[in-house]
């Protein structure tokens, strides 16, 4: 005769069952956005991460061509961040040059951006997409050709600039070399970048002031808030994030230039005072085989970007900002 305890107990699942049932609620609940993401994340880890890790590798040895060309490993531990660090080439000449010249670069395609972007914003909607197509122009030329340009017009013999700077008495072709001018030269390469950058930090400031609705516009007006104080209470608390943004992705940029220092006379280390990080690295990986030597100067640009941008994060968090 069955009892009620035997009715209870045969009522209940399998322990195996439930188990199983919750494993594949959790799989239900937790698999598809990694599923969605699984293909971006693989391309990411090709294309990134295994890069990153293969340069980390040969930064930890003394790479030349000789072990490239057999495929022999030779490591030498942290000897080629000693070497960097000990050298007075690193702390006199390239980090200032690559530090100030991107602060620099950051400040100014800055302002001109959102300078640029105010006054697209004041445009009717033909006049604004057609200026919007005119500075794309600028952003869409690649850095290459942007910067034979410069070169051109900053020639000091019969360049434009130069032909301009003599009719108006000032300058006499060929008396100076800019190039040699270590405050010239990435002056003239600072303005490269800034008319290069300024137009996708035009757009993307745009887009948010068109995000901010009018009526708190109407509202500082009925206070007596003058444009100024519009600007400052109004617009830019509204725009923050996006300038946030901008900020972090141009000092990204700005750092890590290397075909406008390049491509520029004495910019590819024959002048060894125009040098930055990117050009450092590169000089000394394929200019003089010195692989090993080069993969570290490219962890330590790495890593000060990483810093930059993590405290950069940090001070954005403790505000809200993002």
């Amino acid at each position: 005769m069955t009892t009620m305890n035997d009715t209870h107990e045969s009522a209940l699942p399998p322990a195996d069952t439930s188990r199983s049932s919750r494993l594949s609620m959790w799989a239900c609940r937790h698999l598809p956005p990694w599923l969605l993401l699984a293909p971006g994340l693989l391309t990411l880890a090709v294309l990134l991460i295994f890069p990153l890790f293969r340069v980390f590798d040969l930064s930890l040895q003394e790479y030349g061509l000789r072990n490239l060309l057999k495929g022999t490993t030779n490591y030498v531990g942290f000897a080629n961040y000693s070497a960097i660090l000990s050298d007075p080439h690193l702390w006199t000449t390239v980090l200032p040059n690559t530090v100030g010249f991107a602060a620099v670069c950051v400040v100014l395609t800055m302002l001109v951006g959102v300078a640029v972007a105010l006054f697209l914003n004041t445009l009717s909607l033909t006049w604004r997409n057609i200026c919007i197509g005119a500075i794309m122009v600028a952003w869409a030329v690649p850095a290459l050709t942007g910067t034979y340009v410069f070169v051109w017009l900053f020639d000091p013999t019969s360049g434009f600039v130069a032909s301009v700077l003599d009719s108006l008495g000032l300058f006499t072709p060929g008396s100076a070399n800019w190039w040699d001018s270590r405050l010239a030269f990435y002056g003239i390469a600072a303005l490269n970048v800034v008319y290069h950058g300024f137009p996708f930090i035009a757009v993307t400031t745009l887009a948010g002031l068109l995000t901010i609705p009018e009526s708190l516009y109407e509202a500082a007006k009925v206070d007596g808030a003058s444009a100024f104080k519009r600007f400052t209470n109004v617009t830019i608390p509204m725009i923050r994030p996006i300038l946030a943004v901008c900020i972090i992705l141009s000092t990204i940029w700005d750092f890590k230039v290397f075909t406008q220092i390049y491509l520029m006379p004495g910019g590819d280390g024959s002048n060894r005072h125009m040098m930055n990080l990117g050009v450092w690295s590169y000089t000394e990986s394929f200019g003089q085989g010195k692989y090993g030597m080069g993969s570290a100067i490219a962890v330590l640009l790495t890593l000060v970007l990483l810093a930059i941008s993590v405290v950069y994060m940090r001070a954005l968090m403790k505000d809200d900002e993002l």
